[in-house]
């Protein structure tokens, strides 16, 4: 009888440590599969968001995001003058201008003299995506208002031109003093879509 229970005991020992045996890389599979699957995930979403171009996530240059200004002095030609006008991102982030500003004639009590700037189609239309800090420009084109018959024109003297950033409806004011026409009929601004950089020779941003 003791040497019955004492195989039996022997017997039980070694089936436990069989058992213990597979239980163990048994448990350790599972461990690993399950840390695996949770960082597949964070693994895809890391590459999904890497795979994006920038222009995609970064909004457009709204006029909070702006500031506006003059290369001057301005290039003279036979009866006009050229400005680089200049957008500068002063935001925090990046963003992008696409297209051509809005620009009128500002005068002393705030209002509009004649018509808006028509659009130059010179320059190609093309996203332009500005860093924090960066500038984009256009060439805009004064005419001069004596090239035109006084009665269609009514000569005035504006204090500034009014800015619309590219798809905004808030503007923007840069001081500049020139001859405009009160009256809406002659066009003596022009203006050309947005292009990258400061159109300024040694300007580096």
């Amino acid at each position: 009888m003791q040497f019955t229970t004492r195989a039996a005991r022997r017997g039980l020992a070694a089936a436990a440590i069989t058992c213990a045996a597979v239980l163990v890389p048994t448990a350790a599979l599972a461990a690993s599969g399950g840390r695996a699957a949770a960082t597949r995930p964070a693994v895809a979403s890391q590459h999904a968001a890497a795979s994006q171009p920038a222009a995609a996530v970064a909004p457009r240059c709204a006029a909070g995001a702006l500031t506006v200004w003059l290369g001057i002095p301005g290039n003279g030609a036979a009866g006009s003058i050229s400005y680089q006008l200049e957008l500068s991102n002063t935001s925090a982030r990046t963003c992008t201008l696409y297209g051509f500003p809005g620009v009128s004639a500002v005068s002393p009590n705030g209002g509009q003299l004649g018509r808006a700037a028509s659009r130059d189609y010179t320059d190609p239309i093309r996203l332009v995506t500005l860093r924090r800090g960066a500038t984009a420009h256009v060439l805009l084109k004064v005419v001069d208002v004596g090239n035109f018959p006084p009665a269609s024109c009514h000569p005035a003297t504006a204090v500034a031109l009014r800015v619309y950033p590219p798809n905004d409806r808030r503007s923007l004011e840069v001081p500049l003093s020139f001859r405009a026409c009160r009256k809406s009929g002659p066009v003596f601004l022009y203006v050309r879509t947005t292009v990258g950089g400061a159109g300024i020779p040694g300007f580096s941003h």
